[in-house]
C-alpha cells in the first residue's frame, strides 16, 4: 500500500466553501439582471437599461473567474493524489469520486443562487429602474453606483421586495413567448453552468493533460457566450423592443422574464446530468489535442 493512500480524501473544506459562495452569487447575479429587460419597458430608456445589463453580466463573469483561487486547489490536491496512486486505482478512484461530489455541489450552490435571486427579481427591477433614473441624472455610472452605499438608498431598495403571489406566477404565460427562446436559455445555461468544472474534472481523470483540459474552459464559455448572443439575448430584445412600440404588453415581458428565469435554474439542475459526460468529452479532446502532430 501506498504512503499516499494514507491520506483519505476530505469532502469538505474552506476552499469548497468558498467556491460554493463565489457561485451562489455569480449565477444570482445573471437571474438578476433580467429584471433589467423589464425596468428597460417600465422606464422607456432600453438603451440604458441594456448597457446596465450588460454591467451585471460582464461583472458576473469577472467574478466567475476568481472561482479559480478556490476549486484550482482543490484541483491539484486531487490531481496530485490521483497521480501518486497510479498502482492504486481503488484509492485513485476515490479521490476522483470526491472531487467530483465537490464540483456537483458548487453546480448545486449556483443552482440555489438562481432560485433565491430570481425571488428577488421585484427587487432587481426596481434598482434597476433608480439606477437608469440615476445615471440620467447624474451622466456617470460609477456615481451612480456610489449611490448604493447610501444606507437611505439601500433601505429603499429592500423595501421594493415582494414575493408574488401563487395567481401572479400561474398568471405568467409561456405561450405569449417563442418556444425555440425558452429551450435555447435551457441548453446554454445547462452548458454554461458546468463549463468550468467539467474542465477541472477532465484534469483529475487524466492527470497528464491536466494543463490541457483546464484551458478549454475557456473555449466552452465562449461558446456559450455566443449562442447565448446569437439565441437569446437577441429574441429577448426584440421581445422588449415590441413592448416599447407597443406591440407588447409589459405583462408580457413580465411573463419573459419570469420564464428566462425557470429555464435558466432547469438548465442549471440538468448540468448535473451532462458534468461527468461532458468531462470524459474534455479528456479525449485534450487527450488528442496533447498527442496530436503538427
Amino acid at each position: 500500500m501506498l504512503l499516499a493512500t494514507a491520506i483519505a480524501p476530505h469532502l469538505w473544506s474552506g476552499k469548497l466553501v468558498g467556491a460554493m459562495i463565489i457561485t451562489f452569487i455569480v449565477q444570482g447575479v445573471t437571474i438578476g439582471a433580467y429584471a433589467a429587460r423589464l425596468a428597460g419597458v417600465q422606464t422607456k430608456r432600453i438603451a440604458t437599461s441594456i448597457s446596465l445589463f450588460n454591467l451585471f453580466v460582464t461583472s458576473g463573469r469577472l467574478a466567475n473567474l476568481f472561482m479559480a483561487f478556490f476549486v484550482g486547489p482543490l484541483s491539484d490536491q486531487a490531481g496530485n493524489a490521483v497521480a501518486r496512486l497510479q498502482r492504486d486505482p481503488s484509492a485513485a478512484a476515490a479521490w476522483q469520486h470526491v472531487f467530483d461530489t465537490q464540483l456537483r455541489l458548487i453546480v448545486l450552490a449556483g443552482t440555489a443562487g438562481m432560485i433565491a435571486f430570481a425571488l428577488l427579481l421585484p427587487m432587481f427591477t426596481y434598482l434597476f429602474r433608480r439606477g437608469v433614473r440615476s445615471f440620467e441624472a447624474r451622466g456617470s455610472i460609477p456615481h451612480s453606483l456610489a449611490r448604493l452605499a447610501s444606507p437611505a438608498v439601500l433601505a429603499d431598495v429592500v423595501r421594493a421586495q415582494r414575493f408574488p403571489s401563487v395567481r401572479e406566477i400561474l398568471a405568467f404565460d409561456w405561450r405569449a413567448l417563442p418556444r425555440q427562446l425558452l429551450i435555447f436559455n435551457t441548453v446554454v445555461m445547462c452548458v454554461y453552468a458546468i463549463g468550468v468544472q467539467a474542465s477541472f474534472l477532465a484534469s483529475v481523470l487524466d492527470v497528464g493533460v491536466a494543463r490541457t483540459a483546464i484551458s478549454l474552459s475557456g473555449v466552452i464559455n465562449g461558446i456559450g457566450t455566443i449562442a447565448f448572443t446569437l439565441f437569446v439575448d437577441p429574441t429577448s430584445a426584440m421581445i422588449t423592443d415590441q413592448a416599447i412600440h407597443g406591440r407588447r404588453s409589459v405583462d408580457e415581458v413580465r411573463s419573459m422574464v419570469f420564464y428566462l428565469s425557470v429555464t435558466a435554474i432547469v438548465g442549471s439542475l440538468l448540468s448535473q446530468a451532462i458534468l461527468y459526460p461532458a468531462a470524459v468529452l474534455i479528456e479525449v479532446v485534450a487527450r488528442f489535442a496533447a498527442h496530436v502532430h503538427l
